[in-house]
């Protein structure tokens, strides 16, 4: 049962008019409900003049919603929005059922779907400070006092402080392990500097695509499902573009309309590949009916994350739109949308359709500003022409007898790399 309601505000901040209508986060929030299990019996869009403190709804709302979770025999009601601790135990016993909110809903989805030790780390910590404020005197057993320790005596500590305590403890021993695993991830993000193989990060809402456009461009077969938060651990595989040139594609959890804070925080390892990335890739499912507004949360969240330091404002530059999902729309559409030029790329993960001008597109952007070198070889240092081929763009090749000529578009460092290892060779021959 899911209870979004007209005139809520959307991603930014409080007040801020949504650009989705009512009916649009409904279908979200059912599909979210949907994606755990839940079977969804009755649905409603209910008008919010002025939030209530102790119930959110006004009185009327709250019985009428009680009316259809007894004729519907409701066992969860799931309320798109947040709830405070005390309007959760009040429509708790107004309603009879289990309620949870907009955020309880995403950290469950969370907790069933993250596979990887940092994944796991990172929901349990978001769980925990989400109870963290759920601990109100609405249990009995929260208000029992327990004696002091030793011989002093005294009033001792209550149920609801010895529980915040064991939370706040729990919550440090997972901050402490999430550094190691961050110190871990960036000792790998400095091994690849040193390779050094460009990243390409996906992101994008969740459910656009972004798991099997990954799958579509490296051969992988990672989960993707028509579900959403199909993926939530970062994945990362190598592939090869059209000059030859290895890359890194990394594949990320899809963001979602006023996703919980708690998950902004905890979530910071993840989104800290697309701050390192080379290029972004923002995935849309450019067929939803709400593409526009599922690009402004996007948009938002990464704007976010140049605020507290973590991405710098340059991050639009480096950046190719991928409109997916281009097979469900009609001749009309995708004419509209095929001229965008190569910052908006019309694809279809699903049939292969603009994936070859993607790769183009990407093979462009990483070559952009880069200089072009004039390198002359043996015929017997194929070694060295292999290298070149791996990791430059051969934009020239002219062979002779005595030589092979090549125009390569290198970065500095790479040239630098070449050399280097030229010289070994070269040295290894002597």
């Amino acid at each position: 049962m899911v209870l979004p309601w007209a005139g809520r505000s959307g991603a930014g901040e409080a007040g801020e008019t949504s650009l989705r209508p009512a009916e649009a986060r409904q279908e979200e929030a059912s599909a979210l409900a949907v994606s755990i299990g839940l079977h969804v019996r009755w649905r409603g869009i209910l008008p919010l003049r002025a939030p209530r403190p102790s119930t959110l709804l006004g009185q009327g709302q709250v019985e009428e919603i009680g009316q259809q979770v007894k004729l519907h025999g409701i066992a969860v009601v799931v309320v798109d929005a947040q709830l405070s601790p005390v309007q959760q135990r009040n429509l708790e016993r107004a309603w009879g059922c289990k309620v949870i909110d907009r955020t309880a809903l995403i950290l469950e989805i969370f907790g069933e779907r993250a596979r990887t030790r940092e994944g796991a780390l990172q929901v349990e910590l978001a769980h925990l400070d989400y109870q963290r404020t759920r601990l109100v005197r609405s249990w009995t057993h929260l208000e029992r006092q327990r004696g002091g320790f030793g011989f002093l005596g005294g009033p001792g500590e209550s149920q609801i402080e010895i529980d915040r305590r064991l939370i706040a403890d729990r919550m440090a021993k997972i901050r402490r392990e999430l550094e190691e695993v961050r110190r871990t991830r960036g000792l790998h993000r400095g091994a690849r500097k040193r390779v050094p193989y460009p990243v390409i990060a996906l992101v994008g809402y969740t459910n656009a695509g972004k798991s099997t456009l990954f799958n579509a461009l490296t051969g992988a077969d990672v989960y993707a499902r028509d579900q959403l938060f199909a993926t939530l651990d970062p994945t990362m595989r190598g592939m090869k573009l059209p000059s030859g040139r290895s890359v890194i594609l990394s594949d990320t959890v899809g963001f979602i309309s006023d996703l919980p804070h708690e998950l902004v925080e905890a979530f910071r390892a993840t989104l800290e590949e697309v701050a390192e990335a080379d290029i972004i890739l923002h995935v849309r499912d450019i067929a939803h009916p709400d593409s526009a507004a599922q690009r402004a949360d996007v948009i938002g969240v990464l704007d976010g994350m140049v605020k507290d330091g973590t991405l710098d404002q340059a991050w639009p530059e480096r950046t190719i739109e991928v409109l997916n999902k281009a097979d469900l729309l009609d001749d009309a559409a995708r004419g509209e949308l095929a001229g965008l030029g190569d910052r908006a790329l019309l694809v279809s993960a699903l049939t292969g359709a603009g994936l070859d001008r993607l790769r183009r597109a990407l093979d462009a952007k990483l070559s952009a500003g880069l200089p072009v070198h004039r390198i002359a070889l043996a015929p017997a240092e194929g070694a060295a022409l292999a290298w070149l081929y791996a990791h430059g763009e051969v934009l020239e090749r002219r062979d002779s007898a005595e030589a092979i000529h090549l125009a390569v578009r290198l970065s500095p460092e790479d040239r630098a790399r070449f050399e280097r290892r030229r010289a070994r060779a070269a040295g290894a021959r002597d």
